[in-house]
């Protein structure tokens, strides 16, 4: 089969993309921002220009790129960088069986000017198109940078306030999930329509911890077209409320969303998902996942289980099953399934392999991905 002569080639092409990595720079590794679709990496890095003219130019590397008036980079400014590259094929995808490669280039822009706030920017690029239909990854697409995203976060009272334009109402809930996705589909571990919640358009959301590991989160979002107007009969609008727990080994979050779909039937979704580490050497962390959902007199259903042992040879595997999305009662389900290997090659560069099945109506769908993750 086609799928299986291409992998062949996998591990030259894969060699291609390892000397990317020595263009990383020493980082302060850390999560920038869970506030739009941008996954990358904090550098921590002031940026200051040394010289006091007044030259605006722009300099090799982004400085220059947000200045004050002394021409050097504000000190609260940090700047991110991550690149998605993957070569995949997939036996029975209806638009190419070959090996294909994809990629996608994030840049997020973070600074604050009390210390207590942050101002969030999300640019995106990627490959001009998804190279397959089933389109596992989800990669950003379009070859020309975009701003995915422009987020304001600050505190209000002993609230955690999150506002901004395509922002997700699940920006400040907690989760409770500790599953390592290979697939976009699983990173939501079965609840993408309620604790993963997104947006539409316009977004306010917040949230409440509590010392005793206890949370109360609560969103709303908005269309931000201009011939609906943001929370109208016309517009679509979302409201989003969750409670979640958290304790050393184990964990339980459940969400309530409710959308109006502008003039259609509303439809109200409840979703869980819990995970638990178990204490021993060798033993893998579990996650599940369970929705349902409204809409109109139609109900649906969907649920996920995903295993992840953190500690194998240099690297973690995940094993993951889930249904292929939200079933209504005595319908056929259709599974997906996936298993990875992610492992480090050093700080700034990460290596996956694996493999995912996904049931439908017509033929099965069997993928093969290899991706490496650049952060810098």
């Amino acid at each position: 089969m086609k799928l299986f002569k291409s992998l062949l080639i996998a591990p030259a092409t894969l060699g291609l993309l390892a000397p990317v990595s020595t263009f990383a720079s020493e980082a302060n590794l850390n999560d920038i921002s869970k506030y739009s679709d941008l996954e990358n990496i904090e550098l921590t890095n002031a940026f200051v220009i040394d010289d006091s003219t007044n030259d605006r130019s722009l300099l090799a590397g982004g400085e220059g790129l947000v200045e004050s008036y002394d021409s050097s980079f504000s000190e609260t400014t940090v700047a991110s960088f991550s690149v998605d590259a993957a070569l995949l094929s997939i036996d029975g995808d209806t638009s190419t069986e070959n090996m294909v490669f994809e990629y996608q280039f994030n840049i997020g822009l973070s600074t604050s000017f009390t210390g207590e706030d942050s101002l969030d920017i999300a640019i995106d690029s990627g490959s001009d198109s998804a190279a397959t239909n089933d389109n596992p990854l989800a990669f950003d697409t379009g070859a020309a940078l975009s701003v995915d995203g422009v987020t304001y976060s600050f505190p209000l009272g002993g609230i955690s306030m999150v506002v901004g334009a395509d922002t997700d109402i699940s920006a400040s809930f907690t989760g409770a999930c500790s599953y390592s996705a290979l697939t976009d589909y699983m990173g939501d571990c079965g609840t993408g329509n309620t604790v993963g919640i997104g947006g539409n358009g316009v977004t306010a959301t917040g949230s409440y911890a509590f010392d005793s590991g206890f949370s109360v989160a609560a969103g709303v979002s908005g269309e931000s077209d201009s011939s609906n107007g943001i929370l109208t009969n016309q517009g679509s609008d979302t409201i989003g409320l969750e409670a979640a727990y958290t304790a050393d080994s184990w964990g339980l979050a459940v969400a309530y969303v409710s959308s109006d779909n502008a003039l259609a039937a509303e439809t109200t979704s409840w979703g869980v998902n819990g995970t638990y580490s178990f204490d021993g050497e060798g033993l893998p962390s579990v996650s599940v996942g369970y929705e349902t959902t409204e809409t109109g007199d139609v109900d649906s259903s969907g649920y996920f289980i995903g295993l992840t042992w953190p500690e194998v040879g240099p690297g973690s595997v995940s094993v993951g099953a889930a249904t292929a999305g939200n079933f209504v009662k005595d319908a056929t389900e259709y599974m997906t399934y996936e298993a990875s290997y992610s492992y480090p090659v050093n700080d700034s560069m990460t290596v996956t392999p694996g493999v995912y099945i996904e049931e439908t109506a017509g033929n099965d769908l069997t993928g093969i991905i290899v991706t490496t993750s650049f952060s810098f």
